[in-house]
């Protein structure tokens, strides 16, 4: 197994504890755990338009764990930091320094 297909893994596994019901466990942590592997903010690579559209919807499905992240944390960055890794896409980002409770560029500084 990849480290990308483990951290997928993690991700979804981390989603379904709070998923409200089975179709938030079944199929809609399962498809925020794979366009969390990719390069873009989270919620562009699920289609929406903006941050409210994703916290809104990740409200509607993981109502507890949307009460858990912190209003200044982006999506993505929350998820992974709640399973110890860092997102592929962060690593190479040019934006570190303006991303909300940002570690990466901190420790690079």
């Amino acid at each position: 197994m990849s480290e990308h297909d483990m951290m997928q893994h993690e991700i979804e596994s981390y989603l379904k504890k709070y998923a409200i019901n089975d179709e938030a466990r079944y199929v809609i942590a399962p498809l925020i755990a794979k366009k969390s592997l990719e390069m873009n903010h989270l919620y562009q690579d699920l289609g929406f338009k903006n941050r409210i559209q994703m916290g809104a919807y990740m409200s509607q499905h993981f109502p507890q764990l949307a009460q858990m992240k912190p209003k200044d944390k982006l999506w993505k960055k929350f998820l992974y930091d709640a399973i110890g890794k860092v997102a592929p896409a962060c690593e190479s980002c040019n934006d570190q320094e303006h991303c909300f409770t940002c570690l990466i560029a901190e420790a690079s500084a």
